[in-house]
């Protein structure tokens, strides 16, 4: 595929162009590269990967394969092929701040190898406007990851009016329905059970009233940013809720931050361990979100030199620059040991395998779409994870928790051909995902001339 100036241009302009069309092959073959086993952790040398339309179609040994002509060709010789990578904590939308949508940072998360996302806040008319882009990018007409999933927030007082909240948010097209902290506990238990009656997933946080494991325990699918981890993980956990009792909204999680540094100061590595046991029985997966907490610990002195800067949208610098620079007047005290209490969090559910998937909570500030998927892996590792199980976080373990696993989330015949060749392995160096040359999303083929587009 090349791009025509005009088309390059309006990528330069805009990174979200509709008028850009794909050049497709009606088949392509990634011609003997190995092919990376996150299943069953048996990698396979030598292979020939042959796609047809978005889909893989066959797998074989490369001495023995038979490569129709017109094909087009995919040098994998000393390349490494993964599958597409999922960041399963993004937000596309501004609901909040009644902002434009962030289309600016669709191309970024491909130019990354990131071929799918899940979208934690939209609304009735973001869940409109996501299908609008499914069509134009199955169109070939606009660069962007598959939107796998899309929540919507459940805005509510009176927990009287969970069943009404319930089906506006189903009526709305989610896939899900998305809980924050502040969330007080009879909302949210009403929240559970009007779902549960329309049987209706759950995920988000868990509310700064509830426990982990009861969270678990009443069905919330996912809890991201390890909320109320660190209290599941100290002895005190009672005791802090117990002075949470009866608060909801902002006093709910000004008494949840006030309460903070007893929290980490109460860590307990045995607590952890039986707490985590607990949560691996109980089924709910962890978004741990780790890019957050990291960035907290590693601020850069000037974002604006980091260049990626200009990749961002010009509201986007300005809402990073207004946050990044009252976070420099005020620094946080407890971002170091939110981090080392972190880290001890991760080891002991590693341990007692709980479901984990990679998120990053993009475009936070100083979180670069794309580019902090292959950070959240690295912090994986950080807290003890094995490359290849890092890696499992971001491709087989999202398709198994969206029940997409018989269709991607692994390289086999017949799954979807979202695909990711590698310069080098990353199951000994997770750093190695980040050495892309060639993204392939829908059986779309965007070599490294074509990513670079995407990044300038």
């Amino acid at each position: 595929m090349r791009f025509t100036t005009a088309a390059r241009s309006c990528i330069l302009a805009t990174l979200a162009c509709a008028t850009l069309r794909f050049a497709v092959a009606a088949s392509v073959a990634i011609v003997d590269t190995t092919v990376v086993d996150v299943e069953g952790g048996h990698d396979a040398t030598h292979r020939t990967v042959l796609v047809g339309d978005d889909r893989i179609t066959a797998i074989v040994d490369a001495k023995d394969a038979r490569i129709p002509a017109g094909t087009l060709l995919v040098d994998g010789r000393s390349r490494w092929l993964i599958p597409g990578l999922v960041d399963m904590h993004v937000h596309l939308f501004n609901t909040v701040s009644h902002r434009a949508p962030n289309d600016w940072a669709l191309p970024l998360f491909v130019a990354n190898g990131v071929t799918g996302v899940r979208e934690m806040s939209a609304d009735a008319a973001s869940i409109a406007l996501l299908r609008q882009w499914r069509r134009e990018t199955d169109a070939g007409e606009r660069i962007a990851p598959r939107v796998l999933a899309a929540g919507i927030a459940a805005r509510i007082e009176d927990a009287s009016d969970a069943p009404r909240v319930v089906a506006g948010i189903i009526d709305g097209g989610a896939d899900f329905m998305k809980i924050f902290s502040e969330v007080g506990v009879p909302q949210w238990r009403a929240l559970v059970a009007a779902a549960a009656e329309r049987g209706f997933p759950l995920a988000g946080h868990v509310p700064a009233g509830v426990t982990l494991l009861d969270a678990a325990a009443q069905g919330q699918r996912t809890a991201e940013h390890l909320m109320q981890a660190y209290e599941a993980c100290s002895p005190i956990e009672g005791t802090l809720l117990q002075e949470r009792t009866g608060l909801a909204g902002a006093k709910l999680v000004d008494k949840r931050d006030a309460q903070e540094s007893r929290t980490l100061d109460a860590f307990d590595r045995h607590t952890c361990t039986r707490i985590a046991r607990r949560l691996a029985a109980s089924g709910q997966w962890q978004v741990p979100t780790l890019a957050l907490p990291w960035a907290e610990t590693h601020r850069a002195s000037s974002p604006q030199d980091d260049p990626r800067w200009h990749l961002l949208r010009a509201d986007e610098r300005a809402r990073w620059s207004r946050i990044l620079t009252d976070l420099a007047a005020h620094p946080d005290p407890l971002a170091q040991r939110r981090w080392e209490v972190s880290r001890s969090i991760m080891a002991a559910f590693r341990r007692a395998n709980v479901p984990m998937m990679a998120g990053t909570d993009a475009p936070m500030p100083e979180v670069y779409p794309g580019f902090s998927l292959h950070d959240e892996l690295q912090r994986f590792v950080d807290t003890g994870y094995t490359p290849r199980e890092a890696l499992r976080t971001a491709t087989i373990d999202p398709a198994r928790y969206l029940g997409q696993d018989s269709t991607s989330g692994s390289i086999a015949p017949s799954k979807r051909a979202d695909l990711v060749l590698l310069a080098a392995d990353p199951t000994r160096d997770v750093r190695n995902t980040r050495l892309i040359d060639v993204v392939i999303i829908g059986g779309r083929v965007l070599r490294r001339a074509e990513l670079d587009v995407l990044l300038h």
